[in-house]
């Protein structure tokens, strides 16, 4: 004969089961279950918080991505869960499903990721390493199969390199405008037209930097121009608003922290408030002045920017300024000649070229000191003008040397380091090299862009 503590026992199991079924009815007339994704677009291996409602109180939901079980969750009371997932580095550009499927038959939902490996400024982060760790597509074993899908006229040479980011690719040229382009071409056409452009008042050397649905691009007009990424619901769109400089802009914008950073003609660093300043005519927050001309694209890394300036220095400043409108560097290292190469940082070391033949490598922390001397140079036997790339411990730049050297990102052990490997062009190199998937792509001046890597 059952005791009084199976009849409790029995009695709540009843009230349990009575009321999962009531939450779980509750649900059905609620609707189908929906998931939400914390984020919808992103590069692989993005980390996602996945959540959800409407599944049965309790049960176990299963967590799919493009099919494939990715991991399980638990429905609370409610029938509500939580999940993260995990994008897959091998996961292609594109849109992938994520679904969540309920043990109660027909309770199920999905919702779209949409994978992208955007390159949304100049050298692509605001280290300037100029590497894309996101490519996936593009490899040594099929980079032989290339060939041209379909290509966009402006009414002048265009010397900016292009921006991508969420399927627009964004490019400034000689005629004075901004273009925006579709990133997956025009269909069947071989030819395309813009999405929109936005004119300026001077050629556009400068290299567009896209950052929270905004496109930042400097002009020889004196101005950083700030447009809607998305347009404006016409073919011409005006800027949301203008930064006025002392001089022409060819340094392109660099965007980290709400902060945006270009340098000019007239020899000064400049950053602007990213979100403009509720006017359409906005001052800097703060400037730093250099012994001449800034056309080199300011890197940020770590709290510091660095740039490099026509006076033969590269200078280090406070990235968040010095609470005044005008701003002294933190430190400053001396080259042989002027500095119209980027610099790139990585590892602890700032990497840059000169006009005076070599490539510099430099601690990222300074010496302890307002002049800092080089950890070791390299030289070419050409003026320096394109940027450095740092990938796997080597660091790549070209020079007017029509070749592309290769040296070993932590230097030699001496002052002055050899190549460990070199390769000729046709003509000078002062295009920045980029490096992905085993493979180093370089323009030169003989009209040729070139891509090195192992047979």
């Amino acid at each position: 004969m059952a005791g009084p503590r199976a009849h409790v026992r029995a009695t709540w199991t009843i009230v349990a089961a009575l009321l999962v079924m009531s939450l779980a009815q509750t649900a059905a007339a609620d609707g189908a279950p929906v998931i939400t994704l914390s984020r919808s677009v992103g590069p692989p291996t993005a980390n996602v918080t996945m959540t959800g409602s409407g599944f049965t109180p309790f049960e176990s939901v299963v967590i799919r991505f493009d099919g494939r079980q990715i991991g399980r969750a638990r429905a609370d009371v409610a029938g509500a869960i939580t999940s993260d997932v995990h994008v897959a580095a091998s996961a292609r550009p594109g849109a992938h499903v994520v679904k969540a499927i309920g043990r109660t038959p027909g309770l199920a939902a999905e919702a779209t990721f949409l994978m992208r490996t955007d390159w949304s400024q100049f050298r692509r982060s605001p280290a300037h390493n100029g590497q894309n760790h996101y490519e996936n597509v593009l490899g040594a074993s099929n980079v032989g199969s290339l060939s041209r899908l379909w290509h966009a006229a402006t009414g002048g040479g265009i010397y900016s390199s292009p921006a991508v980011a969420n399927g627009v690719v964004y490019v400034g040229s000689g005629d004075h405008k901004l273009y925006a382009f579709d990133a997956a071409g025009c269909g069947s056409a071989a030819t395309c037209s813009p999405i929109w452009t936005a004119a300026t008042g001077g050629v556009i050397y400068s290299s567009p930097a896209v950052a929270d649905g905004v496109v930042y691009l400097g002009s020889s007009d004196f101005r950083l121009y700030a447009f809607d990424a998305s347009g404006c619901g016409a073919p011409t769109c005006s800027p949301l608003w203008i930064g006025r400089t002392g001089g022409a802009i060819s340094s392109s914008a660099t965007v980290v922290g709400g902060v945006v950073y270009v340098g000019s003609y007239d020899k000064r660093l400049y950053a602007f408030d990213a979100a403009g300043c509720g006017a359409p005519t906005c001052s800097p927050l703060w400037a730093g002045r250099t012994g001449d001309f800034v056309t080199s694209s300011p890197a940020v890394a770590d709290g510091v920017l660095f740039v490099g300036s026509h006076d033969h220095n590269l200078y280090a400043f406070r990235a968040r300024g010095c609470g005044g409108p005008r701003c002294v560097p933190l430190w400053t290292a001396k080259t042989g000649r002027g500095i119209s190469s980027s610099p790139a940082v990585a590892n602890g070391v700032v990497y840059v070229g000169s006009l005076d033949e070599k490539l510099y490598a430099f601690d990222a922390a300074g010496c302890g000191a307002g002049a800092c001397s080089p950890l070791w140079t390299a030289k070419t036997g050409g003026a320096v003008a394109s940027s450095p790339a740092v990938a796997n411990g080597v660091v790549y730049v070209g020079s007017a040397t029509s070749k592309l050297y290769a040296f070993a990102a932590a230097g030699c052990g001496a002052g002055a380091c050899s190549p460990l490997w070199t390769a000729r062009t046709g003509g000078y190199v002062d295009s920045s090299p980029a490096v992905a998937n085993g493979l180093v792509y370089v323009g030169s001046a003989d009209d040729s862009l070139y891509a090195f890597g192992r047979p």
